[in-house]
């Protein structure tokens, strides 16, 4: 973890010392180690040292090449190390004099702008080719690394692992993005470059960027393969190699030479993990011990983990920490937040991370690994029954709906209705009858389910318009607003930005295989923000965090795995369960399902947010009214003030509330024109 920074006036003016100097002030919470400034006229690169990596020590950023024409600035933990070095020419340097950073400045040399394609790690960095007049930016395989940049054609553009660096900048105007405001309220989250402010953009994931007074090309270096299929010859061989290409992304990610840690919430992911990572300290006879950092909920024991986390904690080499879980709410500390949280959050449960991470820095850790998103890579594999009914493999589906229905209990028709829904609502969009009523001819042989009731639930009910479903469903008594969020939205700002078109446009195509659902999970954006506000909580704390889960070589071999793989006599993810074997405790390895957070989140509104919310839904809304319908939210902000549990709210009308509550909040802190 580090920052970095730069400015590039493309009509030759100089580059001001004090503008850098104020952009490496700004970020000096991600490099406490200290910063530098390096500038030639019209170029000038800024970086923030954080030590993480035992080769970090030996980093003086920005660097120069030994001929001086190359000066490139980094963020970056590169894993395939010993590769490099034996392609590079480092005249026998031993490895551990060679710094990351040198890595990929003798790749550039060598490869120039296909450099990215040979690097695998965590990495955003910037480098200046002074006999080509150019700069040269990339972002890694999955966006782990941020990267922000503001462009004026022509003119100037500047760059930074945060948007604030770039706001320091007199050139660089606050105004706010209403596209993005729309995407935020209606809950689009594909676009991977947008950010709340206008002219300010994020370079995408697997990404790079060549800017000169000719203009800017941005690229993608790298996607992933949805028609490659692995196959081999038994549920042993695959287990196998997962196991050990699993363990080599954990391996990579322990290089510290500062304490490590972990967060582990108790389920199947983040406790991998954890006991790999403790394996893998042990068999290096590393006296190193992990620390674990952990939520548990107190006030809210449904929540509650503790059970599961300490079948791990029964290892050697661990040192547990415990964070109560329920002493914040999604809306507590936003005035300490907003200072390094540049946007608008979008994840509700991002207060864990920031309590987490509060923890790993009282204790002297710099390193951490988390699970994230390790569902998306591994994949749950519910796109397989949908697979089984295109190829009318009916004998498969029975057999795994049956062992479903044996591990949880669900009667097939709730277990069609999860994993089938959007596959015959697909059918009867497309207008494909043909197919429909054959799988629903099937589905009533197979489970006794009635025709009738799949054909109106499935196969009228979607073709109504909106309009029709909301009278219909006021008749019937339902009076609570559906479960989308565009209904709280200005009808005006809808028309005016156009948010139907938007929503329609950013709808996946319906996957016709496992395989390709699995795919757009992970090709999503939402992931990508999710790892940008991850970032930004650690660098808050002088903290790097980890994600073995965003791997690149573990998820191009999890995405090539046959869908059986991924799920299998009624388990989700088997093979990842199966390759954990003697690694996990049984009860997390076969454990089925995992704790729903949700109430928690709720408790904290009620218990922590509540005053909070009723202030800013009560006196605040007028300063979004141009967004939001606050007629409606008023309305459902009275039913909300009488809510006393939580288990007497029955819809998301908290996650409705918070929402707009952030967005108020962030509005007014950021002063954004």
């Amino acid at each position: 973890m580090s920052g970095i920074m730069g400015i590039y006036y493309l009509d030759d003016c100089l580059v001001d010392h004090e503008d850098l100097g104020l952009m490496v002030e700004v970020l000096a919470h991600r490099g406490p180690d200290g910063g530098n400034i390096w500038v030639d006229e019209s170029i000038g690169f800024g970086h923030r040292m954080l030590w993480t990596t035992p080769e970090s020590l030996l980093e003086n950023l920005p660097l120069s090449n030994q001929a001086g024409n190359l000066v490139m600035t980094s963020d970056a933990r590169i894993d395939n190390r010993d590769e490099l070095i034996s392609y590079l020419d480092f005249n026998n340097c031993p490895p551990e004099k060679i710094t990351d950073s040198q890595l990929i400045l003798a790749a550039y040399e060598k490869w120039g702008e296909k450099c990215p394609e040979h690097l695998i790690g965590d990495f955003a960095f910037a480098v200046w080719d002074k006999p080509k007049q150019s700069l040269f930016c990339a972002r890694d395989h999955m966006g782990v690394k941020p990267f922000y940049y503001y462009y004026q054609a022509g003119r100037m553009f500047a760059f930074g692992s945060e948007i604030k660096a770039i706001l320091c900048l007199r050139e660089v105007p606050r105004r706010l993005d209403e596209v993005k405001v729309g995407d935020y309220l209606v809950s689009i989250f594909q676009d991977k470059s947008k950010t709340f402010y206008q002219d300010i953009f994020r370079l995408p994931p697997a990404s790079s960027m060549t800017l000169s007074a000719k203009g800017m090309q941005i690229r993608s270096y790298w996607s992933l393969d949805p028609c490659r299929e692995l196959r081999l010859n038994s549920d042993e061989e695959y287990a196998t190699l997962l196991h050990n290409i699993f363990a080599e992304a954990v391996r990579c990610r322990l290089r510290s030479a500062f304490p490590i840690g972990s967060h582990i919430s108790g389920g199947l992911d983040s406790s991998s993990i954890t006991c790999m990572a403790q394996k893998l300290l042990v068999q290096e006879g590393s006296r190193r011990p992990l620390h674990t950092f952990s939520k548990i909920f107190d006030a809210v024991p449904e929540c509650d983990e503790r059970f599961f986390i300490k079948t791990v904690m029964d290892r050697d080499n661990l040192i547990p920490h415990y964070v109560a879980g329920d002493r914040l709410g999604p809306l507590s500390d936003l005035n300490k937040i907003f200072q390094y949280q540049d946007e608008a959050i979008s994840a509700p449960t991002h207060f864990f991370s920031w309590e987490l991470n509060e923890a790993t820095q009282r204790e002297g850790v710099r390193i951490i690994l988390d699970g994230f998103d390790g569902d998306n890579t591994l994949s749950h594999g519910e796109s397989y029954f949908t697979e089984l009914m295109r190829k009318g493999q009916w004998s498969t589906l029975v057999e795994e709906v049956n062992e479903i229905q044996k591990l949880s209990g669900a009667t097939p028709a709730n277990i069609l209705r999860y994993y089938c829904q959007a596959y015959l609502e697909d059918l009867a969009c497309h207008g494909q009858w043909i197919d429909f009523f054959k799988a629903t001819h099937q589905l009533w042989k197979c489970f006794n389910i009635s025709r009738r009731s799949l054909f109106l639930h499935h196969g009228f009910k979607p073709l109504l318009p909106q309009f029709v479903r909301r009278y219909w469903r006021a008749l019937r008594g339902y009076n609570q607003p559906q479960q989308d969020d565009e209904w709280i939205v200005n009808r005006r700002f809808i028309r005016r930005i156009g948010i139907k078109k938007r929503i329609q446009s950013n709808l996946s195509k319906q996957p016709l295989t496992e395989r390709e659902n699995h795919c757009q999970n992970i090709t999503s954006g939402i992931l990508t923000q999710g790892l940008e506000i991850l970032d930004q909580y650690a660098a808050t704390f002088s903290l790097e965090a980890r994600h073995p889960f965003m791997d690149k070589r573990l998820i191009e071999f999890c995405l090539s795995l046959p869908p059986e793989q991924k799920f299998h006599q009624g388990w989700s993810r088997y093979v990842m369960r199966r390759a954990m074997e003697n690694i996990l405790p049984e009860q997390i390895q076969w454990r089925y399902g995992k704790s729903d957070l949700s109430p928690s989140f709720t408790y904290g509104l009620l218990k922590h947010d509540r005053r909070l919310l009723d202030e800013v839904m009560q006196n605040h809304l007028e300063r979004i009214a141009n967004y939001v319908d606050t007629d409606a939210l008023r309305k459902i902000h009275e039913e909300f003030m009488f809510v006393e549990s939580v288990q007497q709210l029955n819809t998301s009308i908290d996650i409705w509330l918070w929402k707009v509550a952030m967005f108020s909040l962030w509005l007014h802190h950021a002063q954004i024109k």
